[in-house]
């Protein structure tokens, strides 16, 4: 019998668990960890905090689904991976023996690489945890009392720029539904090297249609922006030009502001000699496997993949919704192949899918494969993209508490976009 273990309980964390259920005999035993008792589903931060969900809404109690399943859960952070003992550490000195473990944690928030800036002691606001998003609404409601200039936007490092952009159009609807925008500048600040880059340099027009949107909802923008500080009610930016050298310096004085943090990776992980790369990122070969320590698997954000292109304000590359959950199917599928004795097999797509809500509107993009030079690079703005994003976080929720390991973000999204799925196969990871 095999234990596997999985860290992390996630967007990611939570269909690997249900997948790698269903896929094993139930002679080999399965555990999740996780900090925290409930799940919660993170592409609608967004919408909590300017008030269009709650915590209810988006979040609920892990232990019931995955003990219905037959998945042991241990709510409980990880302090250490003992690598060479198979085994993990908790703070409170209880271990944890694994035979294969799975990390699939997330990011480190790494708030602390810009001086002030962050949610807690920082003048910055968040929407990367369901309570970042909820303290940020606590500021916003008190905001929309006296309004003024609004910043957002991502630091240096920052590798997923969806949800600024996101915001950023949010909070102009909703302010323009509360009849307040004509009271509230807005200014995108973003290392991104042009608008519509998004990490992937660029994807079909993003450029033209990101600037273009801007334009029309009266968003002023700075780009190759190097946030170095940020005091109370002001931010301080150095605009770099193409060479990395300081083209300007600006002062921004704002009322509120949620800028995406860097991203690193988390202590208990980075800290393992061998597994990660300098920014903490889990290094895995053509299966999802760390070279080093072959029975640690890793997926989603806490993976190592390098930047698409060099740029003067350093950005990471995002990992999306598809293409996770295609890496999540190729570790459970070679975990099984290696307890049949079979050598693993099965390589992850790494393709760039997503819905972004715009408010209002919203904007899809296909990124086939992910690293140019592409087959696909598509990308198109449309009513029906809102609607999809909302019908997708109640079909992604319901099949979670459903326990189900269909491939929700294949199944949902490739027909919402009218992808057929061999089409959205066809970039694999070199």
């Amino acid at each position: 019998m095999a234990h596997i273990v999985i860290l992390g309980a996630g967007t990611g964390g939570l269909p690997a668990a249900y997948e790698m259920r269903d896929a094993l005999p139930r002679s080999h035993r399965v555990t999740v960890v996780n900090a925290a008792e409930d799940f919660q589903f993170v592409p609608s931060n967004p919408w909590v905090a300017v008030g269009w969900r709650t915590r209810a809404d988006i979040t609920f109690p892990l232990r019931p689904y995955l003990e219905r399943k037959g998945i042991d859960f241990i709510a409980k952070s990880a302090q250490q991976i003992d690598a060479e003992n198979n085994r993990l550490v908790f703070g409170d000195g209880e271990t944890l023996d694994y035979d294969y473990l799975v990390i699939i944690t997330g990011p480190k928030l790494a708030f602390d690489e810009v001086e002030g800036a962050g949610p807690n002691g920082g003048f910055t606001k968040s929407i990367c945890t369901v309570d970042h998003a909820l303290d940020a609404w606590e500021d916003y409601q008190k905001f929309l009392e006296n309004p003024g200039h609004v910043v957002i936007g991502a630091m240096p490092f920052a590798s997923c720029f969806g949800p600024a952009y996101e915001f950023a159009f949010i909070v102009d609807a909703d302010l323009r539904k509360r009849k307040l925008r004509d009271k509230v500048p807005i200014t995108f600040v973003t290392s991104e090297p042009y608008i519509g880059h998004l990490g992937l340099g660029g994807v079909g027009d993003s450029k033209g249609m990101l600037e273009s949107e801007m334009r029309q909802r009266h968003i002023k923008w700075i780009t190759n922006a190097k946030t170095t500080r940020v005091e109370e009610g002001k931010m301080f930016v150095a605009e770099l030009d193409d060479k990395g050298e300081v083209a300007r310096e600006h002062e921004l004085e704002f009322k509120f502001s949620m800028m995406l943090p860097a991203f690193k990776g988390v202590d208990a992980v980075a800290s393992v000699e061998g597994l990660c790369n300098p920014r903490g990122f889990v290094i895995v070969d053509e299966h999802q496997r760390s070279p080093k320590y072959p029975n640690i698997y890793s997926a989603g954000v806490c993976i190592a993949i390098p930047p698409v292109e060099a740029t003067p304000v350093p950005t990471g590359a995002p990992k999306t919704g598809y293409m996770i959950e295609s890496m999540v199917t190729a570790i459970v599928e070679n975990i099984k192949d290696e307890l049949e004795g079979k050598e693993p097999h099965r390589h992850a797509t790494w393709n760039a899918i997503c819905l972004a809500d715009m408010g209002d509107t919203g904007a899809a993009f296909v990124a086939l494969p992910q690293i140019p030079p592409r087959n696909v690079s598509w990308f198109k703005k449309g009513k029906w993209v809102h609607l999809a994003k909302i019908a997708f976080e109640k079909y992604f929720i319901r099949k979670m508490k459903k326990g189900s390991s269909e491939p929700v973000f294949e199944k949902y999204l490739l027909k919402a976009l009218g992808i057929s799925r061999l089409k959205a196969k066809g970039g694999n990871a070199p």
